[in-house]
This record gives C-alpha cells, structure tokens and sequence, in this order.
C-alpha cells in the first residue's frame, strides 16, 4: 500500500481516541474544508480524530486540510494515497487508523463532497448501542442545483435505500456509514477490493462479504449528511449511465459472492425480460417515465456487464 505521511496535529494523544473518521478527498480543496468544518462541529462526547486521504499527487486537498486541522483544534492525520482509486483511498485510510489509533472502537466515514450535521456521530453511535449492529449507515441527502428537474430529486439513484431507524438486510453505501472496530478486526485487507476503483461498488461488496461473515447492519434517520449534486449529474445522461453502472455492479458481485457466473447469468435474463412491466407500473406509480425507466436500466447494465461492458463513472471524477 503506497502512502505517506502530510500532516499530524501537535500533540495528538492517539491512544485516547475512540472514533476514527476517514475522510478520502480528490480534488476538492474547497468542499474538504466543508466537511472538516462539520467534523469539527460534532456534539459527540467521544474523543474522535479525523483521517484525511488525499488521492491526487498535487496534495491540494492534503494542504488545505492540514492548515484547517491546525488552525481549528481539530486532531487527525493527513495522508496521500498515492495509488490511484476510491478503494485504494479507503483502503489507505482504514488501515492507517488500525496502525495509527490502536485503541479506536468505531470507524466512522464521510466523503469530501458531504457535511455532517452536528448531532451525526453520536445518533449513529447511539444506533449502534440501541441496535447492537455492527455497522450503521445513515442518508445522503441531495442538495442539488437550484435549476435541476424535480424529476431528479425523486429519482431512485439519488433516494436513500431507507427511511426508518433500526436494523436493515444490508448496506449499500460508504459515504456515511459508522464500522465497529471488530469488523474491521475480522475482516481481511485489502478491505476494498481494488477492481472496483473506478467503477464503484467496493463498499456493496464490502458489505456483503461482511454479511456472509454474521456481520449485522442497522440504519440510522438521524445521522444524515448533506451531498452536494453538481449541475452535471442532474441529466439524463448521467443518471442513464449511473444506472447502467448500478446494474452492472450487482451483477459483478453476485458473481464473486457465489462464484457462480451461470446463476449470475439466469437472474439477469430473468430482470430482464420482467423489467419492462417493473418499468411500467413504477412509471405509472411516480407518473414518470424517467423514473419508470430504472428497472429496464439495472436490466442492461446487468447483460453489459457480462459482455465486460461497464461505465468507470471514477475514471474521470472531475465529470463523474
């Protein structure tokens, strides 16, 4: 794992920490700063330090956090990830924080185009204690462009997968999400698998890894951030392309965790000819053909994937 050292803050007392949060930021001097911002503004008793992962060799984000960091009494460590891929970031991050925080319980994760709301880390702990889960996740809330379609702000990809606090089959998810300790303990690294670095996924599949482990998930409403949506992604392209890709993805993991690529194969024949009557009446039930359109759209994406035919949406983030 390629990584190196940006910044510490003075006197950080690492045994005593009790979360690590682990922030991956490419880019995005600007909005990193938004985030800390909201990291630094949580109403959490826990002693928690931040762990920023910068993922572009220029280090603008990495010097942007380290001035915030120490200038705002907010404790943590910058890196580079110098290996290229979200999953590369993450990987860099989780596994700097076992060597760094020995004693850390949780692992608690926020991506550099989202702000936290004040109460987020401890409703998400309190979830935790209430549930007796292993790892909770919380809504990425859109906050999109003042001339996107209301089509948009309706449209699956951008919904969260729940709306009620407690446990839940599984999660989907890394840009907020808390992790006890013992997962990260039991559960072997690279905990990311790279080959999702820019097609996305490496969370999901994550996740079900973890659940084929007896690992449980639980959901927590009041623990939601704020996700800024560029002007880009409110398009008919984009979400046309995100839902192919969301396709191909379950697709792609159904076939690691069964190791059984014919099955994988049948399922996907099966969504696919059902998928235009499932199209049908959701575009009957949200009177949009657009939104209607979704389940014909993870159909495809699930075929083209089988044909190596999958959108890297992370190839290029300045347009993703």
């Amino acid at each position: 794992m390629n990584i190196s050292n940006f910044y510490r803050t003075d006197g950080l007392l690492a045994d005593d920490v009790e979360i690590v949060v682990t922030l991956p930021t490419f880019k995005r001097p600007e909005q990193v700063l938004l985030t800390l911002a909201s990291l630094a503004a949580q109403s959490t008793d826990k002693t928690y330090a931040v762990i920023v992962m910068d993922n572009h060799e220029d280090a603008e984000g990495a010097a942007a956090a380290a001035k915030y960091m120490n200038g705002n009494n907010l404790n943590g460590i910058v890196i580079i990830a110098h290996d290229r891929g979200n999953c590369h970031a993450y990987n860099a991050g989780w596994a700097t924080a076992l060597k760094e925080f020995p004693n850390f319980k949780f692992l608690a994760v926020i991506d550099d185009d989202e702000v936290a709301d004040k109460d987020w880390l401890r409703n998400h702990l309190k979830t935790l204690e209430d549930t007796s889960c292993d790892i909770v996740g919380g809504p990425q809330l859109q906050q999109f462009h003042e001339n996107a379609a209301d089509v948009w702000k309706r449209h699956p990809v951008f919904e969260p997968h729940y709306k009620i606090t407690g446990p839940v089959p599984i999660l989907y998810s890394s840009g907020n999400v808390v992790i006890k300790r013992h997962v990260l303990d039991a559960m072997p690294q690279p905990f990311l698998e790279p080959k999702f670095n820019f097609i996305g996924g490496g969370d999901s599949d994550f996740y079900r890894r973890c659940q084929t482990k007896g690992f449980t998930f639980g959901w927590c409403n009041e623990a939601p951030v704020l996700e800024d949506v560029p002007e880009r992604r409110s398009t008919f392209r984009w979400v046309n392309a995100r839902s192919y890709r969301n396709g191909a993805i379950s697709a792609i993991i159904e076939t690691r965790i069964s190791n059984n690529r014919a099955k994988t194969i049948a399922k996907s024949l099966l969504l696919l000819g059902a998928s235009p009557f499932r199209s049908l009446k959701s575009a009957i039930e949200h009177k949009s053909l657009i939104i209607g359109l979704y389940h014909m759209q993870i159909a495809v994406g699930r075929i083209l994937a089988e044909f190596g035919i999958i959108n890297e949406q992370y190839r290029n983030p300045e347009a993703n």
